[in-house]
């Protein structure tokens, strides 16, 4: 009869081990989820890579300027500006939630905010950090059906008001993770942007948007499109994400 119990109880052990682990997997977290994305977005390591952004706007021409970017992790980013040339020399250093921008005509950096504006529609923000999993408190709340493709809808809440938006409302491709549409909220509520994640590659060993389509929601036909290219793994060291060493930068 002994035996028998024992059988009965590893029996029942192994049952409940093996029901588990898929329902587990089935119960993905908002913050998961969040942090799968991020890894699709951008590498989570070092990395350089070409920005060119396209200003739009309705009967007028259209305004490009171009960006060489230096990520360090998630908390350290130098942007040089390459283009238009009136503007070449000018660049910018973030330190966590500190900014800065060093202008050749000035002897010092000047302290700015994520949420100013770069480039047409793109904030500092958008381009110096990608850290959603960091930045925000993510909330998943429904799983959305759009042209047949399920999707997660998230909505993100800024832990402090030194991010760039307070509020973001993500739509993600369910278990590839792929972001495709992102709103942008400012602090008082006022929609800023909408973000289409577009022209996805594969780079880096990983599928990512290489084309973001910034649309203003307030004038039609008013955009602006962020293309990256020439993405590669670097190591750099500590000491060039200085503000003394943003003297020394080269162009």
């Amino acid at each position: 009869m002994g035996r028998y119990i024992l059988q009965f109880w590893i029996f029942l052990i192994f049952f409940i081990l093996f029901c588990s682990t898929p329902v587990l997997s089935k119960n993905i977290t908002a913050q998961q989820i969040l942090q799968y994305t991020d890894e699709i977005r951008s590498p989570q390591t070092d990395y350089r890579v070409t920005a060119k952004i396209t200003s739009k706007k309705p009967k007028k021409r259209d305004k490009i300027a171009v960006y060489e970017i230096f990520m360090k992790g998630q908390d350290k980013t130098i942007i040089k500006t390459l283009k238009p040339e009136i503007d070449k020399g000018t660049s910018l250093l973030m330190l966590r939630y500190d900014l800065w921008v060093f202008l050749q005509t000035i002897s010092k950096p000047l302290r700015i905010s994520l949420q100013q504006r770069l480039f047409g529609e793109a904030a500092n923000g958008d381009i110096a950090r990608a850290n959603f999993s960091g930045d925000y408190n993510p909330e998943l709340i429904e799983i959305v059906t759009i042209k047949g493709r399920p999707l997660y809808l998230l909505e993100l809440i800024a832990k402090n008001e030194k991010v760039t938006y307070h509020k973001v409302k993500l739509w993600v491709m369910k278990d590839k993770y792929y972001p495709l549409k992102g709103e942008f909220f400012a602090f008082s509520g006022k929609l800023l942007k909408t973000c289409y994640y577009t022209k996805y590659k594969k780079i880096l060993g990983k599928m990512r948007p290489t084309k973001l389509v910034l649309d203003n929601p307030l004038v039609k036909g008013k955009r602006t499109i962020i293309e990256y290219y020439n993405m590669s793994l670097n190591r750099f060291s500590d000491k060039i994400f200085t503000k003394n060493y943003m003297k020394k930068l080269k162009y």
